[in-house]
C-alpha cells in the first residue's frame, strides 16, 4: 500500500539516428548533446535537460537534440514543454540537412506526445503519417510493436466514446488529504475507503467508513473500529455484501508473512471482532493487497507480486471451505494475468463479472479498468471499459454498487503548488456496458417465533435449476437482521436453517420477497405437532414423480433430519379441488410416497418418515384463483 496510487511508468527514451552523422556540423553543440546522453543514462534528467536546451541555443536546427529534449519533458510529465520543444523541431524539418530520420523522430515524439495527453485521435493520424518513415530495423523494436498494438486497439475504440459525468462525492466526505479504494454494502447505504493524512513515511492508513441517511446525506467519516485500525498501515478492503466480513490489507505488523498481508474479521452482534492473519494458505513472504470478496464472502481476489506469476503483480483467489479455513491461493491464470501488471480486482456483486487494473491488456497507455466474465467455470478474455473510463491516466480501481447505477472511484489530483490529493467520485454507470441481470437487495430479521429473541441463521439463496448455492449469507445474532442478494432467475429458492428450529423455505418469484426492506421471517422451534410448509418440491400436473428442481429442497429435508435424529416426521400430501376427492386424496398420497421413498434412499428408516394424503380438505386458501391453487397444492412436514 505503498505507495498508495501506481506510478506512471517513464517514457524510454530512444534514438533512431544510429549513423554517427548529425544534423548539425557545430562540434560544440554536438559534445552538449552527447554529455546529455550521458546524463541521461544517469538518470540525472534536470541536468541533462540544460544540456540539451545549451545545445539548441547554441544551434537551432539541431533536430536530435529537439527529440531527446521533448522526451526527456514527457518522461518528467511536462507536456506544456514537450510539445513547446517537438513543435519548435518539427518548424526545422525543411531545412537542407533534415533527412527522413529526423522526420520520423519527431513524429515518433508526436504520437507519444498526444497518448499522454488523451489526444487519441491527434495520436492515431500522427502515427499513421509517420509510420511509412520507420526504416526495417526499428520495426523489429519491441517499442515499434508496442505501439503499433496500442494504435490497433484505438482503432476499435475511437469510434465508441460514451460521455460520463463525474461527482465528487459531497462533504462530509473528502475531508482528507488521501482517501481511495471506496467500496459500498449491498444496499448502498454504507461505504468504506482507505484515509491516509499524507504521502510521507509516517502518514498511517486506515479504515473509514460513513453511512447514508433516507435523504441522502453522508455521516461523517469515523474509524471503523479500534479493533480493526492500529498503529500500522490498514486500508484497501472487502467488505460482504451484508457488511459482516471484512477483508483488508495490513503491512508491517508483528504478525505478517511478508511487506503487506491479508486480515479477516468478522461482526459479530453488531461489533467487529479482532481481526486475523489470512494464513499461509493465503498470504505470502510478498506482497499481498486489494482484497476482493465475493458477495456471500466465500471467494476471495487479490493482487500480489509473489513468485509463480506471470509478471509483476497478478490476481490470485483463494475459496472458503466448508470448515471455514481458506484454500491455498491460485493464481487466475494467464487469461487474465500478463508479463505485466494486474491490480486492484473487484468481483462484482453477481459472481460472474470481474473487474480489475491492468498495463498489461490492450488500452490507452496507463493501467485501465478490464472487465472478464465467468462463463462455464471460466473467465473469458478481458474487455476494455473504454473511452472516458479509461484514458491516459492510470484507473487503477472501480466500484459498482449492486444496482448497477453508480460507479465509484478514486481520483488523484497533482499540483506544483499544492499537495497530492486523492478524492472520492462517481459516475452513472454506462448501460451500454452489460453486468447481466439485474440484482434486487431484501433486507429483514429472523426471530424465534415463540419469544421473538433475533437468531443467527443461515440464509441460502439455491438455483432450483441446477441446485447451485448462489449467496449464502447469516443474520446477526444481536439484531437478527440479514441483507440478500436476489439475481433475476428463473426459479430461486430462500432456505433459512439453523439447528433446533424447522426450516423456513420460500419460493422466491411466486412469495415476492425480492426488494423488501422489512421482511420478517419467523422459526419455530423443533417440537412435536408443529409442522411447516415443505416449498420448492414439484410433480407434473396430475403427476406424483418429483421433477429434478425439487432435489434442493429435499436435500435440505435430510439435513434437517440428520440434525435431529430423534425427530420422526409425517410428510403430508395436498391438492386443490380439481377433480374428484377421491382422485385426489389417492394423487396427495402418492406425491408423499415420493418424497418418503427419496428419503429411504438415503438411508433413513421408513418408520421415521411416515406419509398421508388429505386430498384438498385441508386447502391454505380459497380455491378460487389459479394462484390459490397453487398454493393449496403441496406437501407440508409434520413433526411427531
Amino acid at each position: 500500500m505503498r505507495p498508495i496510487i501506481v506510478g506512471i511508468l517513464l517514457f524510454l527514451t530512444i534514438s533512431f539516428a544510429k549513423a554517427q552523422s548529425y544534423s548539425i556540423i557545430d562540434g560544440r553543440a554536438i559534445r552538449m548533446y552527447q554529455e546529455a546522453e550521458e546524463l541521461t543514462l544517469s538518470r540525472q534528467y534536470d541536468a541533462a535537460i540544460a544540456k540539451y536546451k545549451d545545445a539548441i541555443d547554441r544551434e537551432g536546427s539541431f533536430l536530435e537534440a529537439y527529440v531527446k529534449l521533448a522526451q526527456l519533458q514527457i518522461t518528467q510529465g511536462k507536456l506544456d514543454e514537450a510539445e513547446k520543444t517537438a513543435s519548435a523541431g518539427k518548424s526545422r524539418l525543411g531545412g537542407k540537412n533534415a533527412t527522413k530520420q529526423n522526420r520520423a523522430d519527431i513524429g515518433w515524439v508526436f504520437s507519444n506526445l498526444y497518448l499522454k495527453q488523451g489526444e487519441f485521435q491527434k495520436a492515431f493520424d500522427e502515427f499513421q503519417a509517420t509510420e511509412p518513415l520507420f526504416d526495417a530495423s526499428f520495426r523489429k523494436s519491441s517499442y515499434y510493436l508496442e505501439m503499433r498494438n496500442q494504435m490497433e486497439f484505438l482503432a476499435s475504440q475511437l469510434g465508441n466514446f460514451q460521455p460520463i459525468e463525474k461527482e465528487k462525492l459531497p462533504e462530509p466526505l473528502n475531508q482528507f488529504q488521501l482517501q481511495y479504494f471506496p467500496v459500498l454494502t449491498a444496499d448502498g447505504e454504507q461505504i468504506l475507503f482507505t484515509k491516509r493524512d499524507g504521502t510521507g513515511n509516517n502518514d498511517k492508513e486506515d479504515i473509514f467508513m460513513s453511512f447514508v441517511s433516507p435523504e441522502g446525506n453522508w455521516s461523517k467519516p469515523q474509524s471503523i473500529a479500534q479493533t480493526i485500525n492500529s498503529i500500522y498501515n490498514e486500508g484497501t478492503c472487502s467488505v460482504t455484501a451484508d457488511g459482516n466480513i471484512l477483508i483488508y490489507t495490513s503491512c508491517d505488523a508483528p504478525d505478517s508473512e511478508g511487506s503487506c498481508d491479508l486480515y479477516i474479521a468478522y461482526k459479530v452482534n453488531g461489533m467487529w471482532q479482532r481481526p486475523r492473519n489470512m494464513g499461509k494458505n493465503v498470504n505470502s513472504r510478498s506482497w499481498d493487497s486489494q482484497p476482493s470478496l465475493s458477495a456471500d464472502g466465500r471467494v476471495l481476489f487479490f493482487s500480489s507480486n509473489r513468485k509463480g506469476g506471470y509478471g509483476g503483480n497478478d490476481i490470485w483467489y483463494s475459496v472458503m471451505q466448508n470448515d471455514a479455513t481458506w484454500s491455498e491461493a491460485k493464481n487466475l491464470g494467464d487469461v487474465v494475468n500478463t508479463p505485466k501488471d494486474e491490480i486492484s480486482p473487484f468481483m462484482f456483486f453477481n459472481n460472474e463479472i470481474l473487474f480489475f487494473a491492468s498495463n498489461g491488456h490492450p488500452g490507452f497507455g496507463g493501467m485501465d479498468i478490464q472487465l472478464s466474465k465467468v462463463v462455464d467455470g471460466e473467465f473469458t478474455k478481458p474487455e476494455n471499459l473504454g473511452w472516458p473510463i479509461n484514458d491516459q491516466l492510470d484507473q487503477v480501481a472501480l466500484f459498482i454498487t449492486a444496482q448497477k447505477d453508480y460507479a465509484y472511484f478514486t481520483e488523484l489530483t497533482t499540483s506544483e503548488k499544492e499537495h497530492d490529493r486523492s478524492l472520492l467520485y462517481r459516475f452513472k454507470f454506462p448501460d451500454e456496458i452489460s453486468l447481466g441481470e439485474n440484482l434486487t437487495v431484501t433486507e429483514g430479521k429472523v426471530f424465534n417465533s415463540n419469544t421473538g429473541e433475533p437468531i443467527d441463521a443461515t440464509l441460502s439463496l439455491v438455483s432450483l435449476i441446477n441446485d447451485s448455492t448462489l449467496y449464502r449469507f447469516n443474520a446477526d445474532g444481536k439484531t437478527g437482521a440479514f441483507t440478500m442478494i436476489y439475481p433475476d432467475k428463473a426459479i430461486s429458492g430462500l432456505y433459512v436453517e439453523k439447528k433446533g428450529y424447522l426450516p423456513k423455505i420460500f419460493n422466491v418469484e411466486r412469495d415476492n420477497i425480492k426488494n423488501v426492506k422489512d421482511l420478517k421471517v419467523e422459526l419455530v422451534p423443533v417440537a412435536a405437532g408443529e409442522e411447516f410448509v415443505f416449498e420448492n418440491v414439484f410433480f407434473e400436473f396430475d403427476e406424483y414423480s418429483l421433477k429434478p428442481e425439487s432435489i434442493s429442497s429435499l436435500k435440505r429435508l435430510v439435513k434437517f433430519l440428520s440434525e435431529n435424529p430423534n425427530v420422526n416426521i409425517l410428510i403430508i400430501g395436498h391438492t386443490d379441488n380439481v377433480g374428484s376427492a377421491n382422485y385426489n386424496q389417492t394423487l396427495s398420497l402418492q406425491r408423499a410416497e415420493s418424497v418418503q421413498k427419496y428419503l429411504i434412499e438415503q438411508g433413513f428408516h421408513q418408520g421415521r418418515v411416515l406419509v398421508e394424503g388429505k386430498g384438498d380438505k385441508e386447502p391454505m386458501v380459497k380455491n378460487d384463483s389459479p394462484e390459490n391453487k397453487a398454493l393449496n397444492r403441496r406437501i407440508t412436514i409434520k413433526v411427531l
